[in-house]
């Protein structure tokens, strides 16, 4: 079971977001399947339809977004990852003009996986606080003009 888990979590990365492939999410993604911490560190989105709308925003704000997983660590249904996303802001998703800036977000996210699909994955990253720096250096931009 362990090396299945692997594999779909490794594979989940590489899909939804590096190919940017929407439709992954509905294969790999439970029906009721959680995903807490993403966007907003206290988020929790709810089933497919729900994390497919932020993976949308995500991906219209950075349509470069490539993943590196760098540490798979597995115990039977319980799938740990350790991995970096370096990406480039150039659309408009986050609600302000895009900075043009190239920037790396580190995180680590805690699965667990049954039958074949993510039930629950908590995520852990700096992402308001990235989006924070962007919105700040968006308005810098605007008022250098």
């Amino acid at each position: 079971m362990s090396t299945a888990n692997r594999e779909l979590v490794h594979r989940w990365f590489e899909e939804v977001w590096n190919k940017q492939r929407e439709e992954a999410i509905d294969e790999m993604f439970a029906p009721g399947g959680k995903a807490y911490g993403f966007p907003q560190a206290d988020a929790v989105l709810v089933g497919p339809e729900k994390f497919k709308e932020i993976h949308r925003s995500f991906i219209a704000a950075f349509p470069d977004l490539h993943v590196t997983v760098h540490d798979i660590v597995c115990e039977d249904d319980r799938v740990a990852v350790t991995w970096v996303a370096h990406m480039t802001h150039l659309g408009d998703a986050l609600g302000f003009a895009p900075t043009l800036q190239k920037v790396a977000l580190e995180g680590c996210s805690y699965l667990v996986v049954r039958d074949g699909q993510i039930q629950d994955g908590r995520n852990y990253m700096e992402l308001e606080g990235l989006v924070h720096r962007l919105k700040a250096s968006a308005e810098l931009q605007v008022g250098a003009a």
